[in-house]
């Protein structure tokens, strides 16, 4: 019978087959890897491996693709490596960034559809926390927005490279419509919404009916909704977006955070009529 490469949908090829799509081995390779796999009792990926042809990285971008899980290539310069749930499968902090994903499944989006990330003040890691998260949990399948709400230091457009200016303060001025939202290419299930043009007012655009009702029509259309706000303690932004979503998690860095900062921003959540979901110690140097 004639040796032939049968096709299979990309979900259920082999490692070996996804590993040549990729250009990570040669055809020539597989008899040597085939050879030292049957000689050592090792899985086609490790043999491959240990004989120097390709990395652990390189198993890791394949597994996947085999599962259908967005993860781009270490290097890829279309997101701030800052985003690591972007790059990377396993690792501690990664472990730790999904037992917060599932933390907040369970006690919060459960019944609702949209969290402001906050912290006391300022470089705590609140857009860190927030990206990756949004990361996340696109990654589990969910229609996921991360929304930019930082329209005095904004930050997301520059971790996801989005180009423009349009964004959330154009269409809270009805200067643009959701069309202003930018689909994240390379993560599937991913969308964004950036801080927009920086207004002289964003208490008032925040404090305004007219979030509300964005919100409103944002949960028609996603799973999940992230958003990213200014500190607490530092500008009424977050609270006032508190008392639309309901829900906040608090951000705070072990070796910033002042345990006062971190019980007047629960206060201010409270006066907002909002619940404090958790706080997060964040030890990531970023």
């Amino acid at each position: 019978m004639e040796n032939q490469l049968i096709e299979t949908s990309p979900n259920k090829r082999t490692i070996g087959h996804l590993l040549l799509e990729a250009g990570k081995l040669k055809p020539q390779d597989a008899d040597l890897i085939v050879k030292t796999q049957q000689e050592q009792g090792l899985r086609f990926g490790d043999a491959a491996v240990q004989l120097g042809l390709i990395t652990e990285e390189d198993i890791m971008q394949v597994v996947s693709r085999q599962f259908d899980y967005s993860c781009l290539t270490v290097g890829d310069d279309s997101i701030d490596p800052s985003v690591i749930s972007a790059f990377y499968i396993y690792g501690k902090e990664i472990e730790a960034l999904r037992a917060l994903r599932s933390q907040l499944s369970l006690r919060w989006f459960t019944e609702n559809k949209s969290l402001v990330i906050t912290a006391p003040t300022a470089q705590q890691g609140t857009s860190y926390i927030a990206a990756n998260l949004a990361v996340l949990f696109a990654q589990l399948g969910q229609n996921t927005l991360l929304v930019d709400a930082d329209m005095r230091t904004p930050t997301q457009q520059k971790m996801f490279y989005t180009a423009g200016r349009i964004g959330l303060s154009d269409v809270l001025v009805k200067r643009a419509g959701l069309d202003a939202i930018q689909v994240i290419p390379k993560i599937e299930n991913l969308s964004l919404l950036s801080s927009g043009t920086i207004p002289p007012n964003p208490l008032e655009l925040l404090g305004h009916a007219r979030f509300g009702n964005l919100i409103g029509a944002l949960e028609e259309r996603y799973d999940i909704i992230i958003i990213d706000t200014p500190a607490i303690l530092e500008s009424s932004d977050a609270q006032s977006m508190a008392a639309v979503t309901k829900g906040v998690l608090l951000v705070v860095n072990k070796n910033e955070a002042k345990i006062a900062d971190v019980e007047l921003a629960k206060q201010q959540i409270s006066v907002a009529g909002a619940e404090p979901v958790g706080v997060v110690l964040n030890n990531a140097k970023r």
